[in-house]
């Protein structure tokens, strides 16, 4: 490529859904820009993720694009909860319907990205040599995008095949005859035991930490149902917008806490969302995510279900979580608790008998040896600032971001950091990020950002940097949302406690509909807060 190539208005970093819409955004302000991508197509988060029984957990009718109401009607979900194969098609659909892959460069990754004060710039500098001169930096690389593996002692020695979730091999993998080990429970584990179970001759479950996980009840959508939600879909992505977690509109809103109303009528709330499936249980009451004891008897009915469902009681009791729930993202499941009922399938609880090393054979505990054809580690993502500091991200001055987070990420509105001006995150720290639907999310960003660009571009601006005042005063009432809620009271990847040696800080911020009336109202007052310069 030549250097003029290389001379643009906006770097973005990443080709999922965030990295999608900011090109197109950015194309549509004329702005020269491009977006490098590290995997082979695009996609994000579902590119890689092709494990079995991959799906989202947000409804599909909900989890999508709502700036192109053609591109809305036009597309056609199947099923209630999409599933991976499909979600990365309609991604494809996507760049082709705006032509956005002649301006995607794959198979790249982003090593470094450094400002310079002098000329106002950022160079970010790829694994092929390339080094891209822009304006503005836009880091669009997910807040699940970055696998967290363990370090066991002895992973390098075992004969076996192993695999990552979050890093799935794209022909798939067949495990029939096969004794497998699946380490984790959480979310991408609770998709893919189920399946792994019907295909391995042995499958053994290493969990460290319970799970709670509720139906989710898929199915195929019906015509009339799609019909209803098309014929009026803008004033359905304005009612999500007005939800804690811009999803499920469609469902009642709590009016009452739990402890408000008598135990029949709790059971029967309890009872009809989880006939329902899906995430909404959570959403019966107004106090199961900030008063403990509201919260156990949501606990509490969950338990039961795992006790009603596991034939043996040793088993089940070792299935039940002894935190409170919704602390760690609630899973939704197909089958799940069912599958340890199955005469193949053994679980192991790694808090009795943690793991040793990995040996050629398999994986030993401090009770046995489990003897392996594949291991699957389901271990998860360095979430939310993993694919940030994975690159070598550095301000004025060469501060790198990884120093200026030493303590914990520290950021305005997630989108801006002090120190870094004209880079943007996409739902970074300090934003709603992963406790919404992250398509709103990441719509509301990417829109804020352009409209950002047009500012500076029509007022004769060159840069935008979070002042240190507005930054400390906005960490500060993030942590303070979060102390009044029971999310900071387990260790979740929220606070990032699945990876050692990680910081604990609690990184999202509960409420949309309050944060984006915030963002407005910061653009409305000049993008109040933020250094603007020419």
């Amino acid at each position: 490529m030549s250097d003029e190539r290389n001379q643009l208005d906006v770097v973005i970093v990443g080709a999922g859904f965030a990295g999608l819409y900011m090109l197109h955004k950015a194309r549509q302000l004329g702005l020269s820009a491009r977006v490098i991508e590290a995997g082979g197509g695009v996609g994000g988060t579902w590119y890689w993720n092709r494990y079995p029984g991959a799906r989202c957990d947000i409804e599909s009718l909900e989890y999508s694009y709502g700036f192109d109401e053609d591109l809305q009607q036009e597309w056609e979900w199947s099923e209630r909860y999409a599933p991976q194969p499909e979600i990365l098609s309609y991604a494809d659909h996507v760049a082709d319907r705006y032509d956005l892959r002649r301006d995607i460069q794959l198979d790249t990754k982003v090593v470094s990205a450094a400002y310079d004060d002098g000329t106002g710039r950022w160079t970010t500098a790829t694994d092929r040599g390339d080094q891209l001169s822009s304006q503005f930096l836009v880091m669009a690389t997910g807040c699940l995008s970055a696998a967290n593996v363990p370090e066991i002692a002895g992973a390098e020695s075992f004969t076996g095949a192993s695999y990552h979730t979050g890093q799935w091999p794209h022909e798939g993998v067949d495990f029939a005859g096969l004794r497998v080990g699946v380490i984790g429970t959480g979310s991408s584990a609770i998709q893919s035991i189920p399946i792994i179970a019907e295909q391995a001759a042995e499958l053994t479950v290493f969990q460290r930490t319970p799970t709670y996980s509720v139906p989710a009840w898929n199915r195929s959508l019906t015509p009339e149902e799609v019909a209803e939600v098309k014929g009026r879909y803008q004033e359905f992505r304005r009612d999500n917008e007005l939800q804690m977690a811009a999803y499920g509109s469609r469902v009642p809103a709590p009016e009452r806490g739990a402890l408000e109303v008598s135990e029949e009528e709790r059971r029967a709330e309890y009872e009809a969302r989880w006939r329902q499936g899906g995430l909404a249980f959570l959403g019966g009451f107004t106090d199961l995510l900030i008063d403990p004891v509201a919260n156990e008897t949501a606990a509490e009915f969950i338990r039961e279900r795992i006790r009603a469902t596991v034939t043996d009681p040793e088993v089940a009791e070792r299935l039940i979580p002894d935190q409170v729930v919704g602390c760690k993202r609630l899973c939704v499941d197909t089958g799940y608790y069912d599958t340890y009922n199955r005469p193949n399938v053994t679980l192991v609880d790694l808090r009795k008998s943690p793991i040793e090393e990995i040996t050629p054979a398999g994986i030993r505990t401090s009770e046995e040896e489990h003897e392996l054809d594949v291991i699957v580690y389901a271990t998860g993502f360095d979430a939310m600032t993993g694919a940030l500091l994975r690159v070598d991200i550095r301000g004025r001055d060469g501060q790198a971001l990884k120093d200026a987070w030493e303590a914990g990420p520290r950021t305005y509105l997630g989108l801006g950091v002090h120190g870094f001006p004209n880079l943007f995150t996409i739902t970074g720290p300090g934003s709603p990020s992963v406790l919404t639907n992250m398509m709103v999310s990441i719509q509301q960003h990417v829109e804020w950002i352009a409209d950002c660009m047009e500012h500076l571009r029509s007022t004769g601006r060159g840069r935008i940097e979070a002042l240190p005042e507005a930054q400390d005063e906005w960490v500060d009432y993030v942590n303070m949302v979060g102390s009044f809620t029971l999310f900071p009271t387990c260790n979740s990847w929220y606070l990032g406690a699945n990876v050692p040696g990680k910081t604990r800080v609690f990184m999202p911020l509960l409420g949309f509909p309050l944060y984006k009336e915030k963002c407005d109202q910061v653009a409305e007052a000049g993008y109040e807060g933020f250094a603007l310069t020419s």
